[in-house]
């Protein structure tokens, strides 16, 4: 299926977006613009922009208008896209911060017109790419590091296998020297019955014996001992020198390969579960940071919903610590929407409440949470949820 590259230019002056969209459609085929406010949540929805470029005279009027688009559509926060603000200069440093914040994905110094109209261009192909990037399935850092643990145990299962064979080998080995020596041994007895002492105790038990056929058995006999048996027993032991060979030769060939699993599995050990932490209170975040910080893991904040989806279609986390009350949608409606996007339902959500209250117990496992821990936070409390859900070892 091919990338999505639509461009939705969301704007209230007409001829703005207008300038806007001509100067995209240089480079982009797929522009459209939405300047009728009573329709932008119909014109994101119909369009479903991998780049939404809010081309507003003022940052305040931008916000209002994206946080109208995430309170009331119900594919906003679902849909993968990045979010390009134009801004003036005189709000510039504003607008950085935000987009430091996760709240816009990137900004460009755009009016008045002509300020670096290049730069718009540039920015709605980086953003392209990373929705791009973000729209292909990787594995989490959870999930290669198990598969990396699991690739490691081959070397183990190989030394076992290797191990098991070079037992029956040495085994078959010592079976054909013994078969030889067995069947030396039964023809050396057999041989010895037609010597001199031979002869004699057959010409008393049978009676008369021509010797002259007696000395050919014998010279035959040893013949075929030489001719034949020795050298039957020679070839079934060099038949199975090649396979000793062999597994002399898969042991040398498989060092290297086996040192590239260990370094993998190294690699894997160096990288970190990310970790989302959702709450308004930027002093739990400190908290948090403080008692998970030899946890092994890394570790992102957020201060409300929106910051969170932001931050999720940025990088994606192995784990959600949640907290209910948020300024914009509670932690439990923000639950809701992370379960429906298909590409984050798997993530485990732990709520993080200052009550047990049953009703609210619920309503969190109705959105689809897994875990609960209650404030105030404890350290072992903290690792064991970390332990169990992201099967850290």
């Amino acid at each position: 299926m091919s990338a999505n590259r639509n461009i939705l230019i969301a704007a209230e002056d007409v001829d703005d977006a207008k300038v806007v969209r001509e100067l995209l459609c240089k480079e982009f085929e797929q522009v459209f613009i939405s300047t009728d406010s009573d329709r932008s949540v119909a014109d994101f929805e119909q369009y479903s922009p991998a780049v939404l470029v809010l081309a507003f005279p003022t940052l305040a009027r931008a916000q209002s208008y994206y946080l109208g688009l995430y309170r009331l559509s119900a594919q906003a926060h679902a849909h993968p896209h990045r979010t390009l603000i134009l801004c003036t200069k005189a709000e510039l440093q504003e607008v950085y911060s935000l987009c430091k914040k996760g709240h816009f994905s990137s900004y460009v110094l755009f009016w008045p017109l002509g300020y670096d109209s290049t730069r718009l261009g540039m920015e709605v192909h980086h953003a392209l790419r990373q929705v791009a990037l973000n729209e292909a399935e990787t594995p989490t850092t959870s999930e290669f590091a198990a598969q990396a643990r699991r690739i490691a145990g081959l070397e183990a299962l190989l030394e076992m296998s290797l191990s098991q064979g070079r037992e029956h080998i040495a085994s078959s080995q010592q079976v054909a020297e013994q078969a030889g020596d067995d069947i030396r041994l039964a023809l050396d007895g057999f041989a010895s019955r037609f010597s001199t002492q031979g002869q004699r105790l057959l010409r008393e038990a049978e009676g008369v014996v021509d010797l002259s056929v007696l000395d050919l058995l014998q010279t035959e006999f040893a013949r075929l001992q030489t001719e034949q048996v020795d050298v039957h027993l020679r070839t079934a032991s060099s038949a199975i020198q090649p396979v000793s060979d062999w597994e002399e030769q898969f042991r040398q060939k498989l060092v290297p390969e086996m040192e590239s699993v260990r370094g993998l599995q190294q690699l894997a050990e160096t990288r970190k579960p990310l970790v989302l932490v959702v709450d308004d209170d930027a002093f739990q975040h400190k908290l948090v940071a403080r008692l998970l910080k030899d946890a092994g893991v890394e570790l992102m904040f957020a201060l409300s919903s929106q910051e969170a989806m932001a931050a999720m279609r940025a990088r994606r986390p192995e784990l959600i610590f949640m907290d209910i009350g948020l300024p914009d949608l509670s932690g439990i409606e923000t639950t809701r929407r992370i379960k429906a996007i298909e590409s984050f339902a798997s993530i485990p959500v732990v709520m993080i409440t200052g009550h047990s209250k049953k009703e609210v117990v619920v309503e969190c496992l109705k959105a689809g949470a897994r875990d609960f821990v209650v404030k105030p936070l404890d350290k072992a409390v903290l690792l064991k949820k970390l332990s169990t859900l992201l099967h850290m070892e």
